[in-house]
């Protein structure tokens, strides 16, 4: 498999407004791109660190996926995201090593990104993203 390096970490928070000052004041990071993403029912803030990033994920329902593992895991990390060339055959790599998907097949996230999720339970735990920038203008 192809993979270029770690396009961001997700970190799950109640409050992007209460969590954005620690990242930014404290650790003197600056957030660059505040979006929402309807479909996730989430609202994402990126800050770069580097070649990679730090994804702040706010829940903007109470029955988002983020939503649902802040109330059960608390906030924190929530994902680690890997950057490959192309998303679609990568993802079809993992599954035909025996790896569990959760997508299938890229979808659409924040900043444009083609992304698919392969399961914790492949991963020893992790939530993993992979993604590419193929489409992104």
């Amino acid at each position: 498999m192809d993979l270029s390096h770690i396009e961001h970490i997700g970190i799950a928070v109640k409050s992007i407004e209460e969590a954005l000052p620690f990242f930014e004041n404290v650790l003197g990071l600056k957030c660059y791109a505040i979006e929402e993403v309807k479909d996730q029912r989430v609202k994402t803030a990126f800050l770069r660190i580097g070649e990679s990033k730090l994804e702040l994920l706010e829940p903007t329902s109470e029955d988002s996926p983020i939503a649902k593992f802040i109330e059960k895991r608390g906030e924190g990390i929530h994902h680690l995201a890997l950057c490959t060339p192309d998303a679609a055959p990568a993802l079809r790599e993992v599954e035909e090593k025996g790896g569990r998907l959760i997508d299938k097949e890229p979808r659409k996230g924040a900043e444009q990104l083609n992304i698919g999720f392969v399961h914790p339970k492949s991963t020893h735990g992790i939530l993993l993203e992979l993604c590419d920038h193929k489409d992104v203008k």
